[in-house]
């Protein structure tokens, strides 16, 4: 008789949302029943144990979860002890939708007060601290806009969106793909959180790039296209000659 598999072993590889689908779960169960470890968390999702810390690690890179510090849970048992979980204030904030609410309310209350600058203001100064802290990952990179894209999407799912680079068959362009967004609920009310994130983005890659479609707006992903490739530059027009004396 054969044996049964966990699921992330035989299930169809993942996608950037199955990702973060899957880590919200971790991150709920963490919350509810930390300190938790890995093999725990594996046995109750029916997941792989690497599976399983490859999700933890993220998580923990984004300061949603942390490894617990204190007397360990259950019998003793020889060697070292299994690291054990808990969240963290980020990662039970990232689960309430109270915080959502908050943040859009407080957002109204700026536009009425200082108005429409006023959010765009704020949407710039949010993601200037993203950008501050990819920026130098990417540049590390190189100067081909591939891989630094892949570099940026690295780095955005260090942070939890989940991201991915894959490039456009049959053109010079690499889209980038996130299947999270920490702040979806808050931008479909206010899109400028987008457009500023998507001008981060050129300023880091030092390409322009366009947004096609955004979780806030209702895609299944946030995504932005991105040129490989820096446009050819229109030929000069001459002027007509005039008759020669």
């Amino acid at each position: 008789m054969s044996a049964t598999l966990p699921v992330d072993a035989v299930s169809a590889p993942a996608t950037p949302e199955s990702d973060a689908g899957t880590r919200e779960r971790v991150l709920r169960l963490v919350a509810a029943q930390g300190p938790v470890s890995a093999a725990e968390l594996a046995a109750q999702l029916d997941l792989t144990t690497t599976g399983i810390r490859r999700h933890l690690a993220v998580l923990e890179s984004s300061d949603q979860i942390a490894v617990h510090v204190g007397v360990g849970v259950g019998p003793a048992r020889r060697g070292r002890p299994a690291r054990r979980y808990v969240a963290t204030s980020r990662g039970q904030a990232a689960l309430s939708h109270r915080y959502s609410e908050l943040a859009t309310q407080a957002l109204r209350f700026l536009a009425e007060t200082g108005g429409p600058a006023a959010v765009e203001s704020f949407a710039e100064q949010r993601v200037r601290d993203l950008e501050q802290r990819l920026v130098a990952v990417v540049d590390a990179a190189g100067q081909d806009v591939t891989a630094r894209a892949r570099s940026l999407a690295d780095g955005l799912t260090a942070d939890g969106y989940a991201a991915s680079a894959r490039p456009v068959p049959g053109a010079r362009a690499v889209q980038l793909c996130q299947g999270h967004c920490p702040v979806q609920d808050v931008a479909h009310e206010f899109p400028q959180l987008c457009e500023a994130e998507a001008r981060a983005f050129s300023r880091i890659l030092g390409v322009h790039v366009q947004r096609l479609a955004t979780l806030a707006g209702g895609g299944h992903v946030c995504t932005t296209n991105i040129p490989t490739t820096a446009p050819t530059p229109a030929a000069p027009v001459l002027a007509p000659e005039g008759p020669t004396a």
